[in-house]
C-alpha cells in the first residue's frame, strides 16, 4: 500500500463529497442548522402549548357549595379560566364528563368525625376523567384553589383561637436544591450531547459509506476506479478514511451546534419557566469527546462500508447498512439514569460505552481505567472490522461487483465455507 496514493485518493473523495448535495446536507448542514432550529421550535412550541392550556377554560359544576365560605365561592366564580355550570345533577354531571361536555364535578360535603371540632369545616370530592388532559387540568385547578383557601382559612381560625403556627404544625417538609446552576446545566448537557454525538457520527458515516461503495457501482464508476495505478488496498483505505473523516466532522459540528443552542436558545426559555441553567464544559471533557468521536467514526465507517459493499444500488446499500446504524440507539436502550457512571460491564459494550464515557466527562467524572477500557474495546472492534474487510477484499467477484447477495449469504458461503468449496466465480484476487 502506497500512502501517497492513499492521500491523493483521500483528497479526491473529500472533494467529491463536498460536491454531493446529499452528503453536505446530512453531514454538515443538518447538524449546524437543523438541531438549533429544531430545539428552538420544539421548546417554543411547548411553551406556547402550555400557555394555551393555562388559558383554556375548565367547565366545572359545583354542588352543595358552603355558604359560610363566600371568599372561596368568589374565588371560583371570578377565576378567568374556570367556567361554572349551574342546574346540573351529580348523575348528569358524571355523564357529561364521560362524554367530554364537562370537565369536573365538585361536591362539597360536611367533614368526617375527625373534622367536626372545627366550625364550618367541609370536605371536597372532585370527579373528573383522568384519561382526558383537559379534565385532569380542571381537577388540578380546583384542588389548588381549595387548598390555598383552606390554608388561609385555617390560619385565620387558629389566630382567633390564639394558636400559634408552630403549635398546630406537627412537622414541616422543607426542600432545598443544593445543585448549582452549573451542575443543572451539566445534567442537561450530559443527557443530550452523548445521544446526539453518537447518532450524528453514525449518520455522518451512513451516507458516505453507501455512496463510496454502492453509489460507485450504481454510477458505473467502480470498475473505472479499480483500473487506476494505485493498489486496491490503497483505494479502499482512502475511502475508509474519507468516510471516517466525514463522520468525525458531523459529530464535532453537532456537538458544537447543540452546545451553542443550549446556551443561546434553551437557557432563556428555561429561565422564563423558572429554571436556572448555566452551560459549561470541563476542559478535559473536550479531548475525551473528540477521542470518542474518532473511535466511533472509525468503527461505524468500517462496519457500514463492509455491509454496503455488497449492494448494487444506493437503495440496497441503505437497507444493508441500517443494522449498524441501529447500534447508535444502544444508549437509549441502556437508559439515561443520572446516577449511573461508567462501569467495567458498560465499558465492554461498544457504542454505549462511548456515550457513557462522554456523559461522565461532561459531569466532571473521569474514570481513566474505564476510559482506557472503552477505547480499547472500540479499537478492537475497529480492528476486527478491518480484518474482516481484508478477508472480503480477497474475493474478485465481490470486489468487481459481480457477487449477487448479502453479507450474510457471503459469510455463509465463503467465510464460513459451509459448502466445503468456493462458489463458481469466487476466485481469490490479490490485494
Amino acid at each position: 500500500m502506497n500512502w501517497q496514493d492513499v492521500w491523493t485518493l483521500y483528497r479526491r473523495e473529500l472533494r467529491s463529497a463536498f460536491r454531493e448535495r446529499t452528503i453536505v446536507v446530512n453531514s454538515i448542514l443538518m447538524p449546524v442548522f437543523l438541531y438549533p432550529v429544531m430545539m428552538w421550535v420544539m421548546f417554543t412550541g411547548l411553551m406556547f402549548v402550555s400557555g394555551l392550556a393555562d388559558r383554556a377554560h375548565s367547565r366545572v359544576v359545583l354542588l352543595d357549595a358552603p355558604r359560610n365560605h363566600p371568599v372561596l365561592m368568589d374565588t371560583l366564580e371570578n377565576r378567568e379560566n374556570v367556567e361554572l355550570r349551574d342546574q346540573i345533577t351529580a348523575e348528569s354531571a358524571v355523564s357529561l364528563i364521560r362524554n367530554g361536555e364537562l370537565d369536573a364535578l365538585v361536591e362539597f360535603a360536611p367533614p368526617g368525625a375527625e373534622g367536626d371540632e372545627l366550625a364550618d369545616n367541609f370536605q371536597v370530592a372532585i370527579s373528573y376523567d383522568r384519561a382526558v388532559e383537559r379534565s385532569r387540568r380542571a381537577s388540578d385547578r380546583i384542588e389548588a384553589i381549595v387548598d390555598n383557601y383552606r390554608e388561609e382559612w385555617v390560619d385565620s381560625e387558629a389566630a382567633e383561637l390564639g394558636i400559634a403556627g408552630a403549635d398546630r404544625e406537627q412537622f414541616r417538609i422543607v426542600q432545598e436544591n443544593v445543585s448549582s446552576d452549573e451542575q443543572m446545566g451539566a445534567l442537561l448537557l450530559g443527557t443530550m450531547i452523548p445521544l446526539f454525538l453518537v447518532l450524528m457520527v453514525a449518520l455522518g458515516c451512513f451516507i458516505p459509506a453507501i455512496d463510496s461503495t454502492a453509489g460507485e457501482r450504481e454510477r458505473s464508476t467502480w470498475e473505472t476506479l479499480m483500473t487506476v495505478s494505485a493498489s486496491r488496498l490503497s483505494v479502499v483505505t482512502a475511502k475508509y478514511l474519507y468516510v471516517a473523516t466525514v463522520g468525525i466532522i458531523a459529530g464535532v459540528l453537532n456537538v458544537t451546534a447543540v452546545f451553542l443552542s443550549l446556551g443561546a436558545i434553551m437557557a432563556p426559555l428555561l429561565a422564563e419557566a423558572g429554571d436556572q441553567f448555566q452551560f459549561t464544559l470541563p476542559f478535559l471533557a473536550l479531548p475525551v469527546m473528540i477521542v470518542a468521536a474518532i473511535s466511533l467514526a472509525l468503527f461505524f465507517a468500517a462496519a457500514m462500508m463492509i455491509l454496503a459493499s455488497f449492494a448494487q444500488s444506493f437503495k440496497d446499500g441503505q437497507a444493508m447498512a441500517m443494522p449498524v446504524y441501529w447500534l447508535a440507539l444502544l444508549p437509549f436502550v441502556l437508559g439515561q439514569q443520572t446516577d449511573r457512571t461508567l462501569t467495567p460491564v458498560i465499558a465492554a459494550i461498544p457504542v454505549a460505552n462511548a456515550a457513557m464515557m462522554i456523559r461522565d466527562a461532561i459531569n466532571g467524572v473521569f474514570l481513566w481505567p474505564l476510559i482506557a477500557e472503552t477505547l480499547v474495546v472500540l479499537l478492537v472492534m475497529v480492528a476486527l472490522c478491518l480484518m474482516l474487510a481484508r478477508m472480503v477484499l480477497q474475493f474478485e467477484d465481490l470486489l468487481m461487483g459481480s457477487f449477487d447477495g448479502s453479507f450474510w449469504r457471503f459469510a455463509k458461503e465463503r467465510l464460513l465455507n459451509r459448502n466445503g468449496k468456493k462458489t463458481a466465480g469466487a476466485k481469490q484476487g490479490v490485494v
